[in-house]
């Protein structure tokens, strides 16, 4: 983590900013650090990766490389709303004993932009010989 996103972080913690003032202070590094490396990405995210790999000096593994357009993802909200009233609160019973409390009926897309901007936070920590990392591009 970079030390200015650091420091927004502890600003937001010890109070001193807003969220708000937070996401667009984040936002506003993220474009300066995106426009220093190329002209070519324009902000938004297109694809959400998820990349499973061998650890560095590992054994021999599988390698997984999977990139979702991020409109694949809206679409399926989209499709959510498709879902009858009754089967709705089966599926979101499920998902909560799963440990996942999201009823995708309330999703708005504000809440998927959200989501996408803070999936370059996600940590995956897995016991074993791979490495998982989990990013927008």
């Amino acid at each position: 983590m970079n030390e200015e996103r650091k420091k927004v972080l502890e600003m937001l913690a010890s109070g001193k900013i807003s969220v708000d003032e937070a996401e667009r202070l984040l936002a506003a590094l993220e474009d300066n650090a995106s426009g220093d490396k190329s002209g070519s990405h324009t902000g938004k995210p297109k694809y959400l990766r998820v990349l499973v790999e061998p650890k560095s000096g590992g054994h021999i593994g599988d390698r997984v490389n999977i990139r979702v357009p991020i409109n694949l993802i809206r679409a399926g909200l989209k499709w959510a709303s498709f879902i009858p009233k009754h089967s709705q609160g089966k599926i979101d019973a499920a998902l909560k004993e799963k440990g996942i409390d999201l009823n995708l009926a309330d999703m708005k897309p504000e809440d998927l932009d959200e989501l996408i901007l803070n999936l370059n936070d996600l940590q995956v920590d897995v016991d074993g010989d791979e490495v998982v990392k989990v990013f927008c591009e």
